[in-house]
């Protein structure tokens, strides 16, 4: 058999510490570790959107949310700033987690550093790898997780729901924008109306 390259290396090791993930979703017929089943919609969806992507792209998109079971929510006070602490703690502890994977497998100083500071959030309105982890997140999340999303909150009102996706589209660049509205991606079909007021009204 040919030799494991760097790259194929680092995606087994990140699906190997995504697949230790206590928390379980079904789809395509199939139970699923929630974090690995994320990780790899995350890579199809970059696939589709820039296939083109070099390896720090791909890495990044696939440890975005490595591991993210082991800093949980609950672990912090339940308001705003929590919510922030939390935030920060927990991109923090992605950057790292996946840093270290990327050493273990070989990467040098460059990549990683490129894939740390993605994943971290890193100067988000100038750094191309920061704009396409937001980009490649925010579609996932309208065709995979909007709808499950929306079943939890049947209390939200109309306005809630239009803020909840102006503040979704908000992250995303022109070029996600036009993506997700071309027909490259499959929208909640029951929020469709909402979607277009949203943006319509942004």
């Amino acid at each position: 058999m040919p030799e494991q390259s760097i790259y194929e290396k680092a995606i087994e090791l990140i699906d190997g510490a995504n697949s230790e993930d206590p928390n379980e979703e079904s789809a395509e017929g199939k139970t699923w570790p929630k974090e690995l089943l994320y990780s790899q919609r995350m890579s199809d969806m970059l696939e589709r959107f820039k296939p083109d992507a070099d390896e720090a792209n791909k890495l990044s998109i696939r440890a975005q949310h490595i591991q993210r079971w082991k800093s949980p929510r609950e672990g912090y006070s339940m308001d705003r700033i929590g919510y922030l602490k939390w935030r920060k703690d927990l991109y923090k502890f992605h950057a790292n987690t996946a840093g270290e994977l990327l050493a273990e497998a070989g990467y040098d100083g460059d990549v990683i550093n490129r894939v740390k500071d993605a994943i971290a959030k890193k100067n988000i309105k100038t750094n191309a790898d920061t704009r396409l982890v937001e980009d490649i997140s925010a579609l996932v999340f309208i065709e995979h997780y909007m709808q499950a999303f929306a079943d939890k909150h049947p209390e939200y009102d109309e306005a809630k729901w239009i803020d909840i996706i102006q503040k979704t589209w908000n992250k995303m660049s022109d070029r996600g924008h036009e993506f997700a509205l071309s027909g490259a991606i499959k929208l909640p079909e029951p929020l469709i109306p909402l979607i277009q007021k949203a943006v319509t009204e942004n």
